[in-house]
């Protein structure tokens, strides 16, 4: 991992402010991808197309991180960081205008195509900022700090973003989001410091990492941990209006209720990944698994989907940062390039948990993603604990 000077590193402080408020952007770019998924059945129906083929909005945005996000980061990491987040911010508001005015699925899908050429720059190097301002002891903490914008997105933003397309329609949420994003932007400029960008390394000094079997086999880790998360995530709000028959006006307090939990399995994530990162990612695979099949089984008895979909809560937002710590973790020497790497391996689990999850919809309903979702999630877990024990034999 790179360092700033000393004279240039912020102060404690300030560190925990420019920290805040990159999970502040956090929150506002983790809406803008996944809020697809609450207007899902909204956005179909308008469009006059199926809720499988929107879904794959979910996937396009996932590739195209995935394909892009490494090389991205790689040529662009040395940007000073302030200028960097808040052009990200700057273009996630225009693309969410752009949704917003979207006459088509194909004028929404290049809305959805910019932002995600956008979102790997920023969690690489976020990710990284982080664990630099926080120091190796504390650098798990700091970046789950950061991705606390993802459960705040999951508690607020996703859910709120369905109420609101309910009262004001999908193409208001997008507004709503665009000015959002247009707001953050000028917060940052105005109360983040300026953090030295990394040095200039070449893009094939820094490929170097994908020479390790071992970080590969981590990267590969996380594909499987988010295929698992999005087989049954991408169609969480039709699920809930279809198999557990909720209004479709109270979907959005639902997925509050699911992000809400979430908090938890934010903070345990991040205390737990510095000891056992392996050992973490099978535990929340584990309980994910759990929690994707009581959903499905108690879809009808809602006291028991309340808790069912606790479970998932928790295991979904813990597992956002121990993927990501786990795979920095394996790359010391190249972390920036390392977290995109990893998010972009992400976004290749999210294409392939959105196909895996449509096709099992449209072949056997949408009660069999959680089924589908939790056999992922097992064959993670049990990936987890054979690469725990190569590790401790390499190691010996």
């Amino acid at each position: 991992m790179s360092s700033s000077s000393a004279a240039g590193r912020p102060q404690p402080a300030a560190g925990q402010t420019s920290t805040l408020i990159l999970a502040v952007a956090a929150f506002v770019i983790v809406t803008t991808e996944f809020l697809m998924v609450g207007l899902l059945p909204a956005l179909a129906r308008d469009l006059s197309i199926s809720v499988a083929t929107a879904g794959q909005l979910v996937t396009l945005f996932a590739v195209v991180v995935m394909l892009f996000g490494p090389l991205l980061t790689a040529r662009l990491a040395h940007i000073e960081r302030k200028r960097m987040f808040g052009a990200v911010l700057v273009l996630f508001a225009l693309s969410n205008a752009l949704a917003a005015m979207a006459s088509n699925l194909w004028v929404l899908a290049l809305a959805r195509i910019v932002p995600a050429l956008a979102l790997p720059v920023f969690w690489g190097t976020a990710s990284e900022t982080a664990a630099q301002l926080a120091g190796p002891g504390r650098a798990g903490r700091a970046v789950a700090t950061v991705y606390l914008g993802i459960s705040a997105a999951m508690l607020f933003g996703i859910p709120l973003g369905t109420l609101a397309g309910d009262a004001i329609g999908w193409r208001g949420a997008f507004w709503a989001l665009a000015l959002l994003s247009a707001l953050v932007a000028v917060l940052l400029h105005f109360s983040m410091p300026a953090l030295a960008g990394s040095p200039r390394v070449g893009l094939a000094q820094q490929a170097r990492i994908l020479r390790d079997p071992g970080f590969v086999a981590q990267v590969l880790l996380s594909v499987a941990v988010f295929t698992a998360m999005f087989t049954g995530y991408t169609y969480l709000a039709e699920l809930l209006e279809k198999q557990a028959l909720v209004p479709a006006a109270q979907v959005g307090w639902w997925l509050m209720g699911f992000g809400a939990v979430g908090l938890l399995g934010n903070w345990l994530g991040g205390r737990w990944v510095d000891r056992q990162p392996l050992a973490a990612t099978a535990a929340f695979s584990v309980l994910l698994a759990l929690g994707m099949l009581g959903a499905v089984a108690l879809a009808q008895q809602h006291a028991g989907l309340v808790l069912a979909l606790a479970l998932w809560g928790i295991a979904n937002t813990a597992l956002y940062p121990i993927c990501q710590i786990r795979v920095m973790k394996a790359a010391p020497q190249a972390q920036a390039l390392a977290g995109t790497i990893n998010v972009s391996a992400a976004n290749g689990g999210i294409a392939l948990g959105a196909m895996l999850g449509g096709a099992s919809v449209a072949g056997w309903g949408v009660g069999s993603v959680g089924v589908a979702g939790a056999l992922v999630a097992g064959a993670a877990a049990l990936a987890a604990l054979v690469l725990a024990r190569w590790s401790l034999r390499k190691d010996a």
